[in-house]
């Protein structure tokens, strides 16, 4: 029988740390939102689809938000303790709501950060609130809201929330009762939904675990707070994909590989204690590689990793110079001279068509063409399928809110698809590491999957600051740590450093991206730095009070992803 082509699907499920500080409040509230919307529908799919095979990449600070959420919740219900989360105490009645305009705008423009078309108009009754208090430009009706009574802003709240929830929770009788009465919630009502939610995130961690036990699933991860290791190992990272671009003032990130190394080490620390097991792959942080990242792993006994075509581009070129690249070497994975660990590469095609097209699409119709697509590269391939991965890789939280009913047709039809396509193979990373005979790679043209560059996170007036700010940090950190004697301070220092190091704050700075999205993840990075310096009992630089990065442009998706084909 002819050796068919392995389809690796994989999910990457990552929020940042967005707790002001280990134990402060949450800044924002998209890890619970994305937990009762896209985490909870993603798994419903796969107990859906049993022939379905994908893998899902999880970060740990995300896991660990996501257990301290549902202890939180459990804290509310069990014992009436306030949440970390403004949004939540309001809709437990823990919190009042706001007497005053500027707290009552606030709430408002909070209950309004949805998909308009996708998730407000498609309720009508949601619709109907926020038309109350907002202009048709997204402005709060200041001069009205001192009149609205208290359950307006119950009701607003409460629907925001059902808003967020994904189709797998529309269909329990709690939600849909709910939905159905469209208003004039009681406490009662609104704890039956805080209980939902409770019961939805404390159910995500055992889910995906029964989902990987049973072989369905593999279960990869990031270095713990998700930061660009390629970078914090050494700034002359970038060299290869952006020659010119402008470097940060400092040389480079100080002892950036030693960091590197905790990130590995405590993120194997929480993935095992979730999952019971070490995980066989990383995906490094925005696909982000560079033959020492990759030769790290490999220390750690990893056996694979991936990145984007954009990387696998720029490293054919360096390799051969003017000569013709094969492309079926993007199907192949990978490896560098004496490294065990293997590189896949993804299909910026495949993958960008369901981050950013097919929301338009009718989604019988998507998943027939994305079908056909994969047929195509496989009749490319052209039988020589055995050691062949076609590898699709994306966000697997924030392309949902942009397609009608959360993609829940568009999964669904997707899954279907692919489980009767008979051109490929369904498969993981890790299956595909034992039948695919590597091709030795000299070396990586370092990079990332957007634009197969660092270009999201460095190299930027802005991006730089914040990098100046960290290594200022972290220099500081260098003096102070050692004098610190207690071991669990000396943990919680560690760790509230390797927040800083996360790569969402560079993402997010820039002129290019929304005012809004910057604005929030200015002051919370600077939020973390500042603690950073107190913990090790250092007045914070003055320049900490003054904002990196104002923003001001929309881009699309909200920000949220970047297409991966940008780059050709």
């Amino acid at each position: 029988m002819q050796a068919r082509p392995k389809f690796v699907l994989c999910w990457h499920m990552h929020q940042p740390w967005y707790r002001e500080s280990r134990d402060g409040d949450y800044r924002l509230p998209w890890v619970y939102l994305h937990a009762i919307k896209d985490y909870a529908d993603m798994a419903a799919h796969l107990e859906n689809h049993p022939r379905m095979r994908v893998v899902i990449n999880f970060t740990p600070v995300l896991l660990e938000q996501l257990i301290d959420y549902a202890a939180r919740l459990d804290a509310w219900l069990e014992c009436g303790l306030p949440t970390p989360e403004s949004l939540l105490n309001v809709l437990a009645g823990v919190a009042s709501v706001p007497a005053g305009i500027d707290g009552r705008a606030c709430l408002v423009r909070a209950c309004s950060r949805a998909h308009e078309r996708n998730m407000i108009d498609a309720h009508p009754a949601y619709r109907e609130l926020l038309d109350h208090a907002l202009t048709p430009g997204g402005t709060p009706k200041r001069a009205l809201l001192r009149y609205l009574d208290e359950q307006y802003f119950l009701d607003l709240v409460t629907w925001y929330h059902l808003a967020w929830t994904g189709q797998s929770l529309r269909r329990h009788p709690v939600v849909e009762a709910l939905i159905a009465k469209g208003g004039q919630f009681d406490a009662g009502q609104r704890r039956e939904l805080i209980e939902v939610m409770r019961d939805t995130i404390a159910s995500l961690v055992p889910r995906y675990r029964a989902l990987a036990e049973r072989g369905q699933v593999e279960l990869s991860m990031t270095p713990y707070a998700h930061p660009i290791v390629p970078l914090l190992i050494d700034f002359d990272a970038m060299a290869c994909s952006q020659a010119h671009a402008p470097r940060p003032e400092s040389d480079g990130y100080p002892g950036g590989a030693a960091r590197a190394r905790w990130h590995f080490e405590h993120g194997l620390t929480v993935f095992e204690s979730c999952f019971g097991r070490r995980p066989g792959g990383v995906w490094l942080s925005e696909g982000g590689v560079s033959d020492d990242a990759v030769r790290l792993l490999d220390e750690y006994g990893i056996a694979w990793t991936a990145s984007g075509e954009g990387v696998w581009a720029n490293t054919m070129a360096e390799l051969n110079g003017d000569s013709p690249v094969e492309r079926r070497t993007l199907f192949q994975c990978h490896r560098l001279p004496g490294c065990g660990t293997r590189v896949f590469f993804r299909d910026d095609g495949l993958s960008d068509l369901i981050g950013f097209e097919y929301q338009q699409w009718d989604a019988h119709a998507a998943a027939r063409d994305f079908a056909g697509h994969v047929r195509n590269i496989a009749d490319f391939i052209d039988g020589d399928g055995e050691g062949h991965v076609i590898s699709v890789i994306l966000d697997g939280e924030n392309a949902w809110e942009f397609y009608p009913d959360n993609a829940h047709a568009f999964i669904d039809a997707l899954y279907t698809e692919l489980e009767t396509c008979e051109a490929v193979e369904l498969s993981t990373f890790g299956d595909a590491v034992a039948d695919c005979a590597p091709n030795e790679t000299a070396g990586l043209c370092a990079g990332s999957w957007v634009y197969g560059s660092f270009s999201t996170w460095i190299g930027e007036r802005d991006k730089n600051r914040a990098w100046d700010c960290l290594v200022e940090a972290k220099r500081c950190y260098d003096e102070k740590r050692g004098g610190v004697k207690d071991p669990s301070t000396a943990e919680d220092i560690d760790r509230q450093l390797a927040i800083c190091e996360g790569s969402d704050w560079f993402w997010w700075f820039g002129d290019y991206n929304p005012e809004q999205s910057v604005r929030d993840f200015d002051h919370l990075f600077r939020r973390q730095l500042r603690r950073l310096y107190e913990m090790l009992d250092v007045p914070s630089p003055a320049y900490l009070d003054e904002p990196l990065s104002v923003g001001g442009d929309e881009q699309a998706s909200g920000g949220t992803m970047r297409r991966g084909g940008d780059w050709h």
